[in-house]
């Protein structure tokens, strides 16, 4: 857990303190990463740049809100960043994903958390970083408006055109999976 006082002894400079928190946080920095980038470079250069930007926004962090709210919103800006620079981002009229194969797994729920994982993988990059983070952060469509660029409402149609795909692809694996 990063403490008050591990966040003082890094904004002191303490190397050894700011490595530290590096190995509390990376696994969730680069899993946020990963989860908008979709490939594992990419999350890695983006975990990258977010330490960088922790780093040196550090002194200006007033702990208004918590640690890790302030960091999940730097990997998510340094992760919009990077898909927008490769012109990745947004594309929310790409042609729609081939169906997912069904996973080979014995266990309901880790097949159903695998085909979710796979269906997620299979959105284009605008509507899986807008469902992430309204749904797994619980942002607004105003704040995922703001932090991505775009307006409200477009945020509200990239949204649902992510669920309803996410639906179908679920229902064509659940499909597949009972006629095996």
């Amino acid at each position: 857990m990063v403490t008050a006082e591990l966040l003082a002894d890094c904004r002191r400079g303490d190397r050894q303190a700011f490595e530290e928190l590096v190995r509390l946080t990376h696994r969730r920095v680069y899993s946020l990463a990963y989860r908008l980038t979709g490939d594992r470079t990419e999350a890695e250069d983006v975990a990258q740049e977010a330490y960088l930007r922790m780093f040196r926004g550090l002194a200006g962090f007033r702990e208004e809100a918590r640690f890790e709210t302030w960091m999940h919103r730097i990997v998510t800006n340094c992760a919009i960043s990077m898909l927008k620079r490769r012109g990745r981002f947004g594309d929310v009229l790409a042609e729609e994903p081939a169906d997912v194969p069904v996973p080979d797994s014995t266990a309901p729920r880790l097949a159903d958390r695998d085909a979710l994982s796979r269906a997620m993988a299979t959105l284009p990059e605008g509507q899986r970083v807008v469902l992430l983070m309204k749904d797994v952060y619980d942002l607004s469509c105003r704040e995922i408006g703001e932090e991505v660029g775009i307006e409200e409402g477009a945020v509200k149609v990239r949204l649902h055109r992510a669920r309803k795909r996410l639906k179908e692809l679920l229902d064509d694996t659940h499909e597949q999976a009972g006629q095996v």
